[in-house]
């Protein structure tokens, strides 16, 4: 069998999205992932792709507002070669404004959002009444509506990725050597090896507990409202998500925290009263040290890269973290950020 150019270590979301963008670039791609593909945090349920607020501008925010550009072609090209689609859609988000002190910096941001988004998407107050039937309720009267928000299903895009991968001949196997420049896309349980071989903290893992609602929403815009992700999915599910905790026994079990979620939503939505809760689910989060992705070269290993710390954004940031990663990789091109570096958490 011939020698890969790339192996890929880890079958999450980065590690999928990079094998992705190697394969395409004529790379011959191996990903290898003990646990298959999704098994982490990549298998989660809320699947809100959310920008940043459009103030403050720094690299991270430029980054993610690339990547949240990039994603309907990138996932639309996923789907046509593997015919899995991973229920992508530019919805749009709403967010109540809680009082007049945040209606004036809401207001403020609609410029600030022309000049760092132009004509790419918008970011606007309007009146609760024109979001119709589907607004959280606000003591203001007035909803922050923008349209560069996204949502998609974590499991389907994962599936989306995989089917277009095997598509392309690409190996997802549970065991095999390295081949070629080796990628380190490994998740909580990677940051935490990493830095026992380097001697210093660079991460950790941050546990979040969601759950998943029967309810048919139709096709409007996710919400976000006091710490709170509810995304309406097309299979007729809103995913609620989700909880934040860095201590925790278990990294994959539901407790009360997660039925406080239900309280949470229907405090902010209540037209979710009642709904049937359809799963509950736990995992952990990749979060680096600097809590911006980690990327670039592993300091002292030869061929080998890493591709980490998605935390909160991983879905988001994938499609701009598979574009930087392979030209560095395939090409020795560094496009990498300030602060985005592997240095940058040591």
């Amino acid at each position: 069998m011939a020698s890969r150019d790339v192996t890929v270590r880890g079958a999450g979301i980065f590690g999928l999205s990079i094998a992705w963008t190697c394969a395409r670039a004529g790379a011959s791609v191996r990903v290898v992932d003990p646990a298959g593909p999704g098994a982490g945090s990549s298998g989660g349920l809320v699947g809100a792709l959310a920008p940043h607020v459009p103030e403050n501008w720094n690299p991270k925010k430029a980054f993610q507002l690339d990547s949240l550009l990039m994603a309907e072609r990138f996932w639309a090209e996923v789907e046509e070669v593997g015919g899995v689609s991973p229920d992508y859609a530019r919805s749009g988000r709403l967010q109540p404004v809680a009082d007049d002190r945040a209606l004036e910096l809401a207001r403020a941001r609609e410029g600030t959002a022309r000049e760092l988004w132009g004509a790419a998407a918008v970011w606007e107050v309007i009146a609760a009444e024109a979001a119709g039937a589907w607004a959280p309720l606000t003591p203001t009267g007035w909803l922050i509506r923008d349209t560069l928000s996204a949502r998609m299903s974590p499991r389907r895009a994962g599936a989306a990725l995989v089917a277009a991968l095997t598509a392309m001949g690409v190996e997802i196997v549970t065991e095999a050597p390295d081949e070629g420049a080796v990628i380190w896309a490994t998740g909580w349980r990677g940051l935490l090896d990493l830095s026992e071989e380097l001697g210093k903290p660079v991460g950790n893992g941050v546990k979040g507990q969601s759950l998943l609602l029967r309810h048919h929403a139709g096709d409007v815009p996710q919400v976000f409202a006091g710490g709170l992700h509810i995304v309406p999915h097309h299979d007729g599910t809103v995913a609620l998500g989700s909880t934040s905790e860095r201590e925790f026994d278990a990294p994959d079990t539901t407790d009360a925290q997660c039925d406080g979620l239900i309280e949470r939503a229907v405090a902010a939505m209540p037209v979710l009263h009642g709904a049937e809760v359809v799963e509950r689910w736990a995992g952990v989060r990749p979060r680096a040290r600097s809590r911006a992705p980690m990327l670039g070269r592993w300091p002292g290993r030869d061929g080998h890269y890493i591709a980490n710390g998605g935390f909160k954004i991983g879905f988001g940031v994938a499609p701009k973290v598979a574009q930087v990663m392979t030209a560095l990789v395939l090409e020795g091109r560094d496009e990498i950020p300030a602060g985005f570096r592997v240095e940058d958490s040591l």
